[in-house]
């Protein structure tokens, strides 16, 4: 299981410096300052701890945690993995 207090850290972090997401083309582009995008490498390894179960994941939602006009972005381990 991820840990909770750490990710609700790093959630609150992400609500002071949000992501930006935008589809161009065939892209998804993620912006953001050195902050947002620390924050963002901080959910990454949370997932990708040994601890993390395959039902963990993280939802960055337009207006909290990505700009206003971004796509929810969810970020989630795969099944079985």
């Amino acid at each position: 299981m991820v840990n909770v207090e750490l990710a609700m850290m790093v959630l609150e972090g992400l609500a002071k410096s949000p992501i930006g997401l935008r589809i161009s083309g065939s892209e998804v582009i993620l912006e953001g300052d050195r902050l947002a995008m620390r924050e963002l490498a901080r959910l990454l390894l949370l997932l990708g701890a040994d601890t993390s179960e395959p039902e963990d994941g993280f939802e960055l939602k337009p207006g909290m945690h990505a700009t206003a006009g971004s796509p929810t972005l969810r970020l989630q381990l795969r099944p079985g993995a």
